[in-house]
């Protein structure tokens, strides 16, 4: 948005364009959702080594999803948009019904958010950033355990565990030593 809190045409033209795109996806129509992208789209996922190109590339992302969750629906939460980007906010919802990414169906829920950042040039989608919360969607579809998610996350804050355990031994043995020295 700018700063006034209102759209130009332009960008509302950008937001209508992103909603159409994601109205498409929930019918699973993927031709529609084609319609809106270049032909040379690419496609940016965190944490993929490298880019996706075209739109072979993205229909084969899309039969992936839609083959392990067939009632995979996209729940858009905010859309924000500056000149040529629009960023949504969106939560996904989905039954793990079929293979996924070789996880054979567990017929379990998903509901994830993913954070998507689309540049809009001469009216058709040029280039996606996608950054979705991946370890949530594993978790849930029983591909990652929840006692792997949580000793991996507290792995990341070890160093933090380390220096507090020091500073409270420090501390302890600083009233230790000072009660020693101020005895008879």
């Amino acid at each position: 948005m700018t700063a006034t809190g209102t759209r130009t045409p332009r960008i509302q033209a950008n937001v209508d364009l992103i909603l159409e795109a994601f109205e498409a996806l929930a019918r699973q129509d993927m031709d529609a959702c084609l319609a809106v992208m270049a032909e040379d789209f690419r496609i940016n996922i965190a944490g993929m080594p490298y880019q996706k190109r075209g739109k072979s590339a993205w229909k084969k992302n899309f039969a992936t999803i839609f083959t392990g969750f067939p009632d995979f629906t996209p729940h858009i939460e905010d859309v924000v948009a500056e000149g040529s980007k629009v960023v949504v906010r969106v939560r996904f919802t989905g039954t793990h019904l079929g293979e996924f990414l070789g996880i054979q169906p567990t017929g379990k829920k998903l509901n994830y958010l993913s954070t998507e950042i689309y540049e809009i040039r001469d009216g058709v989608v040029t280039e996606e950033w996608i950054c979705s919360d991946s370890m949530t969607m594993m978790t849930q579809i029983g591909a990652v355990s929840s006692a792997r998610l949580a000793s991996m996350w507290l792995a990341g804050y070890r160093m933090w565990f380390a220096l507090a355990a020091g500073a409270i031994g420090g501390v302890a043995a600083g009233f230790g030593a000072a009660r020693l020295l101020d005895s008879p």
